[in-house]
């Protein structure tokens, strides 16, 4: 039985300098039929430009479990500390070409 345990168990390492993480204030996302794309960008106020700090394409598929998983520890974090408030933002000029954003 502990064979059929640890067939199931993926060992997942995490180095120093992933573990610092990426900021990010802004998500740009666009997909096709076949991947999504999202970008992480760090963006300053009165900063002319920002830059893409990180990319992550996904399948349709692992999108849906990634949206699914991030609604549930929303809510779990709002059960905790309340609710998240949304603060109101001035659209951004952004020319990245065609992109949806969260």
């Amino acid at each position: 039985m502990s064979e059929q345990k640890q067939q199931g168990q993926i060992n997942i390492e995490l180095d120093e300098k992933t573990a610092e993480g990426t900021y990010s204030n802004l998500a740009i996302i666009n997909h096709s039929a076949s991947e999504f794309v999202v970008d992480f960008v760090s963006i300053m106020p009165g900063a002319p430009k920002a830059k893409v700090k990180s990319r992550i394409v996904l399948t349709p598929q692992h999108a849906k479990r990634l949206l699914k998983a991030l609604g549930e520890n929303i809510h779990r974090f709002e059960s905790a500390h309340g609710a998240i408030q949304e603060s109101e933002q001035a659209p951004l000029p952004l020319s990245f070409g065609p992109a949806g954003q969260a």
